[in-house]
């Protein structure tokens, strides 16, 4: 679907129904029991999931990137996890996200559950949210700008892409954007019709300037675009019109058993399905509504959480490995562990030193390279003892660690990596697990400067 064909200029915002796989409904607009009619039957509604056998999952079968019939979308390969850890074989029922999707599949049991559900959809029963994300800004990288914000001063002008309905639409209602703004239909069959896809193509051939997308969708069709495209998430509100939303597992009513079964269930794979939601770029932030990751992928808020079981461009190793490798020589131990600030009120010319902090014998202790920003003088610093460490072989085995559940490894050795070093190790359970194995500690103290 091209402008030409299906989009149309709308002046006037029409009540909020966004037909994508992770974005149902938001009951402040239009209530989507307005739009899907139908309750479920009384007499069902007390029963559990359909089969203790099997997992069944309602889905459409041609929605990426949430989801499709060759199960491509990120909702798909959730949905993989769910199944596997239920250890139950994964069946799907199929049906286009159109009018009467919740009314024709979970309510009449043909399947266990929804994938994508936003929690305010009163017609299923919300598990806990497995992933927050916000609608985004689009835009080329070489079209010279700096947007943050649609209020920006920047955006008059611009042609804007919008998907009819959507929450940005009252914001472009109320900064006078409409005039020059192309609208994109929300209530398509999606067996034909992608819009808010589209509307990223669009802004790739130069057809627009702008695009403003929920947030998953944004960031997958960005990166299949044959120009770099720029993304901005945008605050999770502006003036007053929220624009990030949770998103959870919809099930039927009343079963509560089934509910307090996914939710731990959920809890358990959180890190798994934070790396498949990694891996389609979807934007996300956390209950702050704080942006979790960057546009480069590296973790910026939070680095003390579960962690996931692989770090891009480097081989995870458990402590047994760790040791065979400073047995074998020729490789360099890493320390990322944060080094305590300065005190208050000391001046540039007071003497202070970092405490020391026990860590594996042999370690070079960089602090602060796993923060996901780096300062010019910080990367120069990485740089700097990356050289003097491995004597300018980009092959040396280098193993990164800190502690337990601590991104700042995981940032660190995805940076080796991604710098063109070959050989990289990431330890995960770091310090944490060095001890737990009755292994010796050593003191050590951080690097300086120069």
């Amino acid at each position: 679907m091209d402008i030409g064909h299906r989009g149309h200029l709308k002046r006037t915002p029409a009540p909020y129904h966004h037909w994508c796989g992770a974005f149902r409904a938001f009951s402040y607009l239009l209530p989507l029991a307005i739009l899907v009619t139908g309750t479920p039957a009384l007499g069902a509604i007390d029963h559990e999931a359909r089969s203790g056998q099997y997992l069944t999952v309602c889905g459409d079968p041609n929605n990426l990137p949430f989801s499709n019939q060759q199960l491509e979308g990120f909702e798909n390969k959730i949905a993989e996890l769910i199944a596997a850890g239920l250890d139950r074989p994964l069946h799907y029922r199929w049906w286009p996200q159109t009018v009467g999707f919740v009314r024709n599949t979970l309510q009449t049991r043909l399947c266990d559950l929804i994938m994508g559900i936003n929690t305010v959809n009163d017609l299923v029963q919300n598990t806990n949210p497995y992933y927050r994300s916000v609608y985004t800004l689009v835009y080329r990288r070489d079209a010279g700008l700096n947007l943050h914000s649609l209020k920006d001063p920047a955006a008059k002008g611009l042609r804007i892409g919008v998907v009819a309905g959507t929450p940005p639409v009252s914001l472009l209602t109320r900064y006078d954007l409409l005039g020059q703004t192309r609208s994109y239909e929300r209530a398509v069959d999606t067996r034909l019709y992608a819009p808010a896809r589209d509307a990223v193509e669009d802004v790739a051939r130069g057809l627009l300037d702008l695009a403003v997308i929920w947030g998953p969708i944004a960031g997958d069709a960005a990166r299949k675009q044959p120009v770099p495209l720029t993304l901005v998430p945008l605050p999770a509100e502006e003036d007053g019109i929220p624009l990030a939303f949770s998103i959870s597992l919809g099930i039927r009513p009343r079963e509560t058993a089934w509910k307090h079964e996914l939710n731990a269930l959920l809890e358990r794979l959180a890190p798994q399905i934070l790396t498949i939601l990694q891996s389609y770029a979807v934007p996300l932030l956390d209950m702050n509504d704080q942006l979790i990751f960057d546009a480069d992928g590296y973790r910026i808020d939070q680095f003390i959480a579960s962690v996931p079981a692989t770090a891009p461009g480097a081989t995870t190793v458990n402590t047994g490995k760790v040791e065979a490798l400073r047995e074998q020589g020729h490789v360099t131990l890493i320390d990322v562990m944060p080094a305590p600030p300065k005190p208050a009120g000391l001046g540039p010319t007071d003497l202070w030193l970092p405490p020391p902090r026990l860590n594996i014998p042999g370690s070079v202790w960089l602090p602060n390279i796993g923060y996901g920003r780096l300062s010019d003088e910080l990367t120069a610093y990485l740089q700097r003892h990356l050289e003097r460490l491995t004597g300018g072989d980009h092959g040396h085995r280098l193993i990164v660690y800190c502690r337990a559940d601590c991104w700042m490894s995981w940032n660190a050795a995805k940076r080796l990596a991604a710098a063109g070093y070959t050989a990289v190790y990431w330890y995960p359970d770091g310090v944490t697990g060095w001890e737990a194995a009755g292994l010796p500690l050593a003191v050590s103290r951080p690097v300086p400067p120069d």
